[in-house]
């Protein structure tokens, strides 16, 4: 259940350079149809019907707008704007939207140690990626003016992002109610990116197709099949199986992958606030999944005897 964050963090690495040459659209457009049309070429290798039930196709719009088209282009112009920084922090904060959400639609059970390890999670990532200049000012009360000077736009599109991931996290469930998770999720990044595309034929600011090297090219490849169509593919697939909120939770790696890809191939090494952020990590993970244990140990306890004595 892991992979899908770690493809995550290390497309967003090879997306960053990219957005800059290229611009947000492109890279959003490159990403997306690619990696929908490699899914769904793979799903009668799977044994995976095409289609999508009649019942979740007004359902499947919604999604595919709010997951595929905005998520893709708010993260696109976040990254334009911004680095991993105070960016990553607030994308990676969905997970909170994602709790909030399941606890309302679907009822599940988060429970005062589940919220903990959710706060715990967001102070890992806020100690990965907030400036620290940010840092400073909140710990010693810094004037506002300062710590407003920090906020750049690309923080709004970061946060932006962030709650439309969250939505179409939940939204995933309605649109796959009938209809099988990786096919929604291949015409979802296909038919999501073109209005994207045609957005971006109509903006003369980028070129229409950007000059790239082939390595360039390579970064792209990477993010597009890698980063979206197994990434999204595993992800909704384990989406519509596991309990939201503790899979969910695992998004908070996603920026320690984003900062170990980073140390890999540019040679960047933590420093010590974010090697404590990357423990707070881990431990919100672990709480979060074993939440219900800590919290009610002997009705788990009780209901795992029951289904031992009645298997």
């Amino acid at each position: 259940m892991v992979l899908p964050f770690a493809l995550w963090g290390t497309a967003m690495a090879a997306m960053a350079p990219l957005v800059i040459t290229g611009g947000p659209l492109v890279v959003a457009c490159f990403r997306l149809f690619p990696a929908g049309v490699a899914i769904l070429l793979a799903l009668p290798f799977l044994g995976r019907h095409w289609g999508i039930a009649s019942t979740d196709r007004i359902w499947f719009l919604v999604f595919t707008l709010v997951d595929a088209s905005l998520f893709q282009l708010f993260l696109a112009k976040g990254l334009a704007y911004t680095g991993a920084g105070m960016g990553s922090v607030l994308i990676d904060s969905q997970p909170l939207l994602v709790a909030l959400l399941a606890r309302s639609l679907f009822g599940e059970s988060i429970n005062p140690v589940g919220w903990l390890g959710l706060m715990i999670g967001l102070v890992g990532i806020i100690c990965l990626g907030a400036p620290p200049d940010l840092l400073r000012h909140w710990w010693l009360l810094g004037e506002q003016d300062s710590i407003a000077n920090l906020w750049d736009p690309g923080e709004g599109w970061m946060l932006a992002a962030a709650v439309a991931m969250a939505l179409g996290t939940v939204l995933s469930r309605y649109a796959c109610r009938r209809s099988d998770p990786v096919a929604v999720t291949g015409w979802h990044l296909v038919l999501g990116s073109l209005p994207l595309l045609i957005w971006h034929g109509l903006d003369r600011k980028w070129p229409l197709w950007p000059d790239w090297t082939s390595f360039d090219w390579g970064l792209m490849a990477y993010a597009s099949l890698f980063g979206s169509a197994l990434a999204y593919g595993l992800f909704f697939w384990f989406a519509n199986r596991e309990e939201l909120t503790s899979f969910s939770s695992l998004a908070f790696l996603t920026p320690v992958f984003a900062l170990a890809a980073g140390g890999f191939w540019l040679g960047e090494r933590l420093q010590p606030l974010q090697w404590f952020g990357v423990g707070l990590v881990l431990l919100s993970v672990l709480v979060v999944s074993l939440r219900r244990r800590i919290w009610e140990p002997a009705e788990v306890d009780s209901d795992l005897f029951s289904e031992e004595s009645g298997g």
